[in-house]
């Protein structure tokens, strides 16, 4: 029993990602009205067909590194899937007042490639972009890695190269565009940062003023 409360019903938490991902669904269309962030930077960025495997490699990149931080940093652990579970509420709630969409390139011919992608297109309809829950997600993943105990160079380099693909993916497939990143990469730093300081933060302030009372209280 006590196996099952210290490893199992943590590690089930991870469950809440695809049960989250039901309001990705819900929200994946444009019949409140769609925006394009499209700007003339993101035109000049070309299709890439290759990219479409980092892009798909996100499904494993994600319950990977969320298993390995189980393992061996429970706490990081925790902090980092608590950043994705909020950080996608909070894209749905942008998706259901601000829905974006990008435009997609026609795809020709019948490679393995090109059929993934077509398949990916068919999947996921062009909305739900800003910002990028791909981005997000893989950049938590780098920067929790960061804080790791057990980080070495090695692996931190791995990770990171592994997470920015992810990114540089969603822009080369046209999945989205510049501003779906940056808003990711930006709302993965302050979800993260806040959670994860956020203990020692108050702990800081409690022993400050427990410091200060009893300074206070001190017979002079």
């Amino acid at each position: 029993m006590s196996k099952l409360k210290s490893h199992i019903l943590p590690l089930s938490l991870m469950l809440s990602i695809p049960l989250l991902h039901t309001f990705y669904e819900l929200l994946n269309n444009g019949e409140r009205g769609a925006r394009s962030l499209m700007t003339s930077f993101d035109q000049q960025i070309p299709f890439i067909e290759a990219f479409i495997i980092p892009y798909v490699f996100w499904y494993l990149f994600i319950f990977g590194m969320l298993f390995y931080f189980f393992i061996v940093d429970r706490s990081l652990y925790f902090k980092t899937l608590l950043s994705l579970a909020i950080g996608m509420v909070v894209c749905y709630v942008i998706y259901f007042y601000f829905q974006t969409t990008v435009p997609r390139p026609a795809l020709h011919g019948t490679g393995v490639l090109t059929n993934v992608i077509r398949y990916i297109y068919s999947a996921d309809e062009p909305f739900n972009c800003f910002p990028s829950i791909h981005v997000l997600s893989s950049y938590l993943m780098v920067i929790a890695m960061r804080h790791c105990k057990t980080r070495t160079t090695a692996a931190y380099f791995g990770v990171s190269i592994a997470g920015y693909l992810i990114i540089l993916s969603t822009l080369f497939v046209k999945q989205h565009v510049v501003l779906d990143a940056f808003a990711g990469i930006l709302l993965g730093n302050i979800l993260f940062n806040t959670i994860y300081y956020f203990k020692p933060i108050m702990a800081y302030a409690t022993n400050k003023r427990y410091s200060k009372n009893k300074k206070a209280a001190e017979p002079r």
